[in-house]
């Protein structure tokens, strides 16, 4: 059974309770629900009264010996945080490492939709507002370390015209590899490609396309019990047919960069992270099987580059044979998913994992027609009021999971004094303390008898003989 722990809400969003008695999802893996914020300030406070202290000097000294450990640490254990052991004892609680992967990953796809370009009136539009080189810069990830090699286009195979114009394809993300100087800070070089949720009205018809159809990827092995939802896969595989020169599929243009990039980089140790939002998440799935099904990961017979999807608020995309053979492909998916989030309970509302088997050993008819998601699943749980759809925006996804950094701070700091506490009494213990609980309970007479005007506040009196009793104990 899943664990479950709730997690921090910022204050901009009122949070509505995961029930303690609602039974987790079922999942081959774990799923987390990371935990509720306190309401208090201490963590704030504290930290400014240790800033404080701190020099400009000393912070850039600080800032840079703390870079250069977490960097050399993260070199180090890249494997686990890619998912190498399906994220065990890294998600309970939630390993700051994969918390600053999760967030870095998260940005990347955030720099889709702020590149993308909705203006119907601008030369650019529905496609990219910047050029390869400067997309990084532009959107405010200027230092990420990464060179964007390729843009994505995909066409939906619905023609909906919007503003008299025909169905084309649409910038749907990006391929992007890491420099020789973030390969340093990593441990390995990463190719990631990232995919934007669903904008334009063909997208949001292919998402209602809920039907399960063969993903028959794989010419050589059609596996036809390997069925995923047909509008995800048409809008994978469709081109310009129309068009003699038009686009390629987006699985055909994503198919040959990623080949072309394991080629150039082969030698080297490799990474290859899939990150997607919504419907860009299921994209991102479904490439990440693609690519295992043929073998492209496949370097040599005992090297396989990993694999992993890093999906925010993603849907259900395939049945329980797509989830099957994405394990035994090796392929690792971590699923953020807000559990108020209506689009990570689609498809499948009714025929999902919960109904596919009865008491644990009957499978039903169906079950084969049974929506399931893939891989580990960390929950999320935020709410609000006033704007209920923030429970789908990866804005509020992101925001949310960078406040386990200040919690971490809080805890850190207790831990600290717990265990100054600890130090000062163990050594106490061969100290004669018979002075100082002498004058100790001097106080504690000296106050009881004489009450001065600064003295009669109850809460001064209060501290006073908490301190004397804390000695005298």
């Amino acid at each position: 059974m899943a664990s479950k722990v709730l997690m921090p809400n910022i204050p901009s969003m009122n949070h509505v309770a995961y029930s303690g008695s609602m039974v987790p999802r079922s999942h081959s893996s774990g799923q987390l629900c990371l935990p509720k914020k306190r309401a208090d300030t201490t963590a704030f406070r504290s930290q400014s009264h240790v800033s404080s202290f701190i020099t400009p000097a000393m912070s850039t000294e600080l800032a840079k010996t703390s870079s250069s450990t977490s960097s050399s640490s993260l070199a180090h254990m890249w494997r686990e945080v890619q998912g190498c052991n399906n994220w065990d004892g890294l998600v309970e609680p939630l390993h700051p490492f994969l918390r600053q992967e999760i967030i870095r990953y998260g940005e990347f796809v955030t720099a889709c939709y702020e590149a993308f370009d909705l203006n119907p009136k601008s030369k650019r539009y529905l496609t990219c507002k910047y050029g390869k080189k400067n997309l990084f810069r532009e959107v405010g990830m200027g230092n990420s370390d990464y060179e964007v090699t390729k843009y994505i286009y995909a066409t939906p195979d619905v023609n909906i015209p919007i503003q008299n114009e025909p169905s084309c394809g649409r910038w749907i993300g990006y391929v992007a590899v890491s420099s020789d100087d973030a390969v340093r800070r990593l441990g390995r070089r990463d190719i990631v490609i990232t995919f934007r949720g669903t904008v334009t009205n063909p997208e949001w018809i292919s998402n209602l396309m809920s039907s399960l159809t063969p993903a028959r990827l794989d010419p050589n092995n059609p596996r036809p019990e390997v069925k995923v939802e047909s509008g995800f896969l048409s809008l994978y595989t469709s081109n310009e047919s129309d068009n003699k020169f038009g686009l390629g599929s987006c699985r055909e243009q994503l198919l040959s960069e990623v080949s072309r990039l394991l080629n150039r980089y082969k030698g080297e140790e490799l990474s290859i992270s899939l990150a997607g939002h919504s419907m860009g998440s299921s994209l991102a799935l479904l490439l990440a099987y693609d690519i295992a099904e043929l073998g492209l990961n496949r370097l040599d017979p005992k090297l396989d580059v990993p694999v992993t999807v890093f999906s925010f608020g993603g849907p259900r995309v395939g049945n329980s044979s797509f989830k099957e053979r994405c394990e035994e492909l090796g392929v690792k998916v971590l699923r953020i998913a807000n559990v108020n989030d209506p689009i990570t309970k689609l498809p499948g509302v009714l025929l999902n994992e919960n109904l596919r088997v009865f008491g644990g050993r009957y499978e039903f008819p169906w079950s084969c027609s049974c929506y399931e998601h893939v891989g580990v699943e960390i929950a999320l749980d935020f709410f609000n009021m006033q704007n209920p759809s923030c429970v789908h925006d990866l804005g509020s996804y992101i925001s949310l999971l960078k406040c386990l950094k200040r919690d971490q701070v809080q805890k850190d700091e207790e831990n600290l004094f717990n265990r100054a506490r600890e130090s000062i009494l163990s050594r106490a213990q061969n100290i004669n303390m018979e002075p100082l609980k002498n004058a100790a309970s001097n106080v504690v007479n000296l106050v009881q008898s004489q009450r001065t005007e600064f003295l009669k506040d109850d809460t001064i009196l209060g501290l006073m003989n908490s301190f004397a009793l804390y000695i005298l104990l």
